[in-house]
């Protein structure tokens, strides 16, 4: 079975004096399954949209993640797993709504996990999301 691979990137780090480039992509999808990378405040252009705000960055998130399903050949509505990542147990409520939102109707399963941090210090919220594209 191939792998499609959705916007590819290079993803540049240094640590302790070492650079290295990772290649990665956006959204792989094999057969009608599609993973998506974790998706953030961080927009496609690279920029880092509502810092400090927890819903706004959840509903970045969600836009992304639209789009990207949408490249893939999917929708919102062939979400089947979403594991949301908060750094703070007071984002539940803010965050939730704009899932709520976003998935009204979807159903997936949902795990919410908190977490003492994300990749990057401005990074409130993370979301992991797995689709299958059925026929319902």
């Amino acid at each position: 079975m191939t792998h499609q691979r959705f916007r590819p990137y290079k993803h540049n780090l240094s640590h302790d004096g070492d650079d290295f480039s990772c290649e990665l992509a956006m959204a792989v999808k094999v057969g009608n399954r599609i993973w998506l990378r974790g998706q953030t405040g961080h927009d496609f252009d690279g920029s880092f949209i509502s810092e400090g705000d927890p819903a706004l960055q959840a509903e970045t998130a969600m836009r992304c993640s639209d789009e990207l399903l949408r490249e893939a050949g999917a929708s919102l509505n062939d979400i089947v797993k979403l594991t949301v990542y908060m750094i703070d147990r007071e984002y539940r409520a803010p965050v939730f709504s704009v899932l709520a939102k976003w998935l009204k109707g979807v159903r997936p399963c949902q795990t919410g996990l908190i977490v003492t941090g994300l990749a990057r210090p401005e990074m409130l919220i993370e979301l992991d999301i797995e689709a299958i594209i059925g026929d319902e």
